[in-house]
Parts: structure tokens; C-alpha cells; sequence
């Protein structure tokens, strides 16, 4: 009787999984991404809120103006109002307006999530002036 030599398996590796090494080198590139974006979205949000404030700024103060010409006279009401209930504007900006008959000057002071932001409180009054921290906010 003969005896037949078997043959030993070779080994196979099974797929479909993945190793720890993998799994940590998917992790470390998902941190590298998220510290990269997130700081740029936040900013993204902070330079969007600043620029619906401005609207809303020039909105108040054209209403102004058109009572001006109406009335010869700023007094009465803050105009505009309505636009401080836009998206997440109230929540980042106070905005306010100190009226007289023949000055005005319309504030937007950051708050919440906005009051670390570089341009800090901006202001526009009757001649067209803008202020903020730094020039390059309007």
C-alpha cells in the first residue's frame, strides 16, 4: 500500500478586514482634516454673521436717510429693526442706533460666538462713516 503524502495548505490570508495600523492611520489623516476645517469654517461663519450685520447696518441707515428727506429729521423709530431676525444674526450681533434730529449712528456690537471677532463693535452714522477695529472690515 502506498502511501500518499499529503500536500500541507498553503496559507491564506483572509480578507475583509481591516489591521489596527489601518484603522489609526484613517484616524490620524480624519484629525489632520478636522483641524484644518473647522477653524476655517468658524471663521467662515464669524466673516458671514459680520457681513449681514453691515446689511443690516446700511439697511437702517437708508431708512434713516429716507426719513431725512422726508422729514428733516432723524427722529422717531429705529427703522429696520426687522432684519436683526435674519438667520443667526441676533444671536451673534447686537445691533442698535442713537438718533437725534440731525445725527444718527447705527452700532452692531458682536456677542455669543462673535464677541472674540477681530473687527469688534462697528458703527456707520449720517455722513456715511464707517468704523470697526480694524480697516480692512468694511
Amino acid at each position: 500500500m502506498s502511501q500518499q503524502q499529503e500536500h500541507p495548505r498553503p496559507y491564506r490570508r483572509q480578507a475583509g478586514g481591516f489591521t489596527l495600523v489601518e484603522l489609526m492611520i484613517v484616524v490620524a489623516i480624519l484629525g489632520i482634516l478636522a483641524a484644518i476645517a473647522l477653524p476655517n469654517y468658524q471663521e467662515h461663519i464669524r466673516r458671514s454673521a459680520r457681513a449681514q450685520a453691515q446689511s443690516c447696518m446700511s439697511q437702517i441707515a437708508q431708512a434713516l436717510e429716507r426719513r431725512f428727506a422726508t422729514n428733516l429729521s432723524y427722529a422717531g423709530d429705529t427703522p429696520g429693526a426687522a432684519c436683526t431676525g435674519e438667520g443667526n444674526l441676533a444671536s451673534r450681533y447686537t445691533i442698535t442706533a442713537a438718533i437725534t434730529t440731525t445725527t444718527f449712528t447705527v452700532t452692531a456690537t458682536p456677542t455669543g460666538g462673535q464677541s472674540g471677532e477681530r473687527c469688534g463693535t462697528m458703527t456707520v452714522n449720517q455722513l456715511g462713516e464707517n468704523t470697526a477695529a480694524t480697516t480692512s472690515c468694511w
